[in-house]
């Protein structure tokens, strides 16, 4: 098994893990909320400090997790604080497929291979240690329960659960109104957590990519004014990212996102 205490992306994923379907839910959104999460985990491990919007390295030394120290790496090479949205929003790839693999390495989570259509070899994931999960689950359910403020680490999880929409998926229903309206409530517990979810949330609106329309020279007056492109779907940083390949779109729903075809080698 692996380490007693998971990450924040770690927990963040374990929590939109469906058990029923082996699939994410909010796969797309949930890219952006997991690259928001490992800069949480920089700042709670003391790498990286807010800097009014954006984010600055304090402290380069590396974690000792491969994932987390590429980020920092990368976050270290800029130089100069980068805007939280940007980062997020930027163009990344495979995080959530590393994830993945790395839960199921550690035996928290377990592939099944299967086919789509009888045809498309596909991969979903099944928790394998779900006391783990429920504790992490628990530890919101606290939170919104009691009102009590929570710690920082749960207060990040929550306000990156609700910006990556994971409210219904937690709380469905007529019943989970409350709780939704909670949870989405604990983003004023944690400054850190709370200015990635709004970043995570920006992105979403599509912010990120208004801004760097905003700094573009006009070209040939070609973009219509006012209309921003669309934001990238970020895929967040990874170690050894080209050895990993990208999860498949399903126009479906969003929910299959999370399957992949099986590619041999």
């Amino acid at each position: 098994m692996g380490r007693s205490r998971r990450t924040i992306p770690e927990e963040l994923l374990l929590l939109a893990l469906d058990p029923a379907t082996g699939t994410t839910a909010q796969p797309q959104s949930l890219d952006l909320g997991l690259a928001g999460a490992q800069l949480v985990e920089l700042a709670l491990a003391g790498r990286i400090a807010p800097d009014g919007d954006r984010i600055a390295v304090v402290l380069p030394r590396p974690t000792g997790d491969p994932t987390l120290d590429s980020a920092l790496e990368l976050l270290r090479r800029r130089g100069s604080p980068v805007r939280a949205v940007h980062w997020i929003g930027g163009p990344r790839l495979g995080l959530r497929q590393t994830y993945l693999s790395h839960l199921e390495r550690c035996g928290m989570v377990h592939a099944v291979e299967n086919q789509m259509c009888g045809v498309l070899p596909t991969t979903r994931y099944q928790a394998t240690d779900t006391a783990v999960s429920r504790q992490i689950r628990a530890r919101l359910d606290t939170a919104i329960r009691t009102g009590t403020p929570p710690d920082a680490r749960t207060a990040a999880l929550a306000a990156l659960a609700h910006a990556v929409g994971l409210g219904k998926h937690l709380y469905p229903g007529n019943e989970g109104r409350s709780s939704r309206s909670r949870l989405r409530d604990l983003i004023r517990h944690d400054p850190m957590g709370g200015l990635v979810a709004h970043a995570v949330m920006d992105v979403q609106n599509g912010v990120a990519g208004q801004a760097a329309a905003a700094r573009r020279p006009a070209q040939g007056g070609t973009r219509k004014a006012g209309r921003a492109p669309a934001p990238a779907a970020a895929m967040a940083v990874v170690g050894q990212s080209q050895q990993l390949t990208d999860e498949p779109r399903r126009r479906g729903g969003t929910r299959a996102a999370v399957v992949r075809p099986s590619l041999s080698h």
